[in-house]
């Protein structure tokens, strides 16, 4: 049995700890407010309140074998971005290194949104980075630190999650309802997003590294509505060019954002030697299709 911390444990860290719970490790769920702490007693893990910008409150967080920082400033500014994903992480790293029972890994989870706009090319963990606003230019300093402040000792992972879906985040009426811009899609399934930073701990890979979490295949975003729609049983939605998309957009970072295109491969994860619980969007999203079918409230 390994003790293991979730800081942060919400969308992701709670799928996390339940999974780490039912492969017999110890784990302790972390939040900053006490209405999330039901959410991590109900995964399984020990609930502790505690706020990763504060030194003193980690200090009711046990000693423990393995550290997943997954903590989120949400829809908040860069502001509280930078307070939670540096000055959060830097303080969490520095503090649990200088116990007398260090971790001995610490894995950050970041974005594939650090690339940026690569022309819908293939990108992997050597493509260098291009953060297109404030937002991932702070995500990609947090990498820098997850990977360069631990001492020795304690490794640095940087696990990278493309788009996140699954349980209350399949957003299919949305896709349904339209219109949908042109691009490309990378995703991961919640489980899937969660079982590739278990594997990583439990099998030892990606010490010192970064990982792409990102499913087989990405996907157009136009095929993907169409495939949606046909599945449901419903008429194709509506489309917009990017260009069509940027007429009502004056902001700098979005209109780089809408533009941004890239493919993100998964090959490093596959090489380890991943098995994905949901490979494609088209296993992933089938439970959200078969309850819409059913007249159930959209997921």
């Amino acid at each position: 049995m390994t003790r293991v911390a979730v800081l942060g444990c919400g969308y992701v860290g709670c799928e996390l700890a339940r999974q780490l719970g039912d492969a017999g490790h110890h784990v302790v769920g972390v939040r900053r407010s006490k209405s999330g702490l039901a959410a991590v007693e109900a995964a399984g893990a020990d609930p502790v309140r505690a706020d990763v910008t504060d030194g003193d409150s980690l200090a009711s967080v046990p000693d423990v074998e393995w550290i997943v920082f997954a903590a989120s400033a949400g829809g908040r500014d860069a502001d509280a971005a930078r307070e939670t994903y540096v000055e959060g992480l830097r303080t969490a790293i520095d503090h649990f290194a200088d116990r007398d029972s260090p971790p001995d890994r610490f894995v950050y989870t970041s974005s594939t949104g650090v690339y940026g706009d690569h022309d819908g090319e293939w990108v992997d963990e050597e493509t260098a980075i291009d953060p297109g606003d404030e937002r991932t230019e702070i995500l990609a300093e947090a990498e820098r630190l997850a990977r360069d402040r631990p001492p020795a000792g304690v490794d640095g992972t940087v696990a990278r999650f493309a788009g996140l879906y699954g349980p209350d985040r399949y957003r299919l009426q949305r896709y349904l309802d339209g219109p949908v811009t042109a691009g490309v899609l990378n995703m991961v399934h919640r489980d899937d997003a969660a079982g590739a930073v278990r594997f990583l701990l439990e099998r030892d890979r990606g010490r010192g590294a970064i990982v792409n979490l990102v499913d087989d295949e990405p996907v157009e975003k136009w095929g993907f509505a169409d495939w949606l729609a046909e599945q449901a049983g419903v008429e194709f939605p509506p489309k917009q060019t990017v260009e069509q998309r940027l007429a009502d957009v004056d902001s700098t970072s979005t209109r780089r954002r809408i533009r941004a295109t890239k493919r993100v491969s998964n090959e490093r994860l596959r090489e380890y030697g991943y098995e994905f619980a949901f490979p494609t969007y088209r296993a992933g999203y089938r439970a959200a299709i078969d309850r819409f079918r059913t007249d159930e409230t959209d997921p």
